[in-house]
């Protein structure tokens, strides 16, 4: 994807987490597309690897390391190796999670517990990690969240939990941190991702059918408003979650 415009992360460096593919692998791309150095992390440590081969083949700064973000340890091993590579950090974009479906009489105590720790700890922890960094570079955070936090859909209590929780705490982060850091989320709603690969084709125009703009949201759609959230346009904005859902939100259609 060719980015238009100012280089706007010249000197700047991110960490992503959950990098591998899909949110933020494009949100990677696109830092890297406008100037920054980006430590591409996941669980895949193989993925991450990839991408970050792709972003420098493309004349990109990028660096990438196996992270497991429900692990403090391993979130300051990661914040150490930026610290090391270039001595900041500028955006934190944390990207981690899963949709674990199930209905709350279903879901047995791993699994519930499991999806808060791996959407919403990873949270907690990353920002924990991060705070010496990002405060002296006054920088920015990003969180994915989802619609899951303003709507609700049948047979997702722990998802939607979580990431309720994570607008929750980037309220409150955006006040404790405020003038150091800002802070702010994205709310997905249906974008197409590897997880999608499965899904029939009936169920896809299905699903877009309810989008008023009339398709499903891809990978760069995200990525695109995440980099203006850590972009310094977006310089008087914190603390606020933004839907990027081609209006479903805002659509009664069931």
């Amino acid at each position: 994807m060719t980015v238009a415009g100012p280089a706007r992360f010249t000197g700047r460096t991110a960490l992503l987490t959950a990098a591998a593919s899909g949110i933020g692998e494009a949100t990677a791309h696109r830092l890297a597309e406008e100037g920054a150095s980006v430590l591409v992390t996941d669980v895949d440590a193989k993925g991450a690897h990839r991408v970050a081969e792709d972003i420098r083949a493309e004349a990109g700064q990028a660096r990438s390391r196996e992270l497991d973000v429900t692990s403090p340890a391993q979130w300051a091993e990661a914040v150490g190796e930026v610290e090391s590579w270039t001595g900041r950090l500028d955006i934190l974009h944390l990207n981690a999670g899963r949709n674990l479906p199930g209905a709350a009489h279903e879901l047995d105590d791993a699994s519930w517990h499991g999806q808060l720790r791996l959407s919403l700890d990873s949270v907690f922890y990353g920002v924990r990690a991060g705070v010496p960094l990002l405060t002296a570079a006054r920088g920015a955070v990003v969180v994915t969240s989802s619609i899951h936090a303003a709507l609700g859909f049948r047979g997702y209590p722990a998802y939607a939990a979580a990431k309720g929780g994570i607008d929750a705490l980037v309220r409150q982060l955006a006040v404790e941190y405020a003038g150091l850091i800002r802070f702010n989320a994205v709310l997905p709603g249906a974008v197409v991702t590897a997880l999608w690969a499965a899904v029939p084709q009936e169920e896809l125009v299905r699903a877009a059918s309810r989008i008023p703009v009339g398709r499903l949201g891809l990978p760069h759609d995200v990525a695109a408003a995440v980099a203006f959230l850590a972009s310094d346009d977006a310089s008087f904005i914190t603390g606020q979650n933004l839907l990027v859902d081609g209006g479903r939100s805002i659509s009664a259609h069931e």
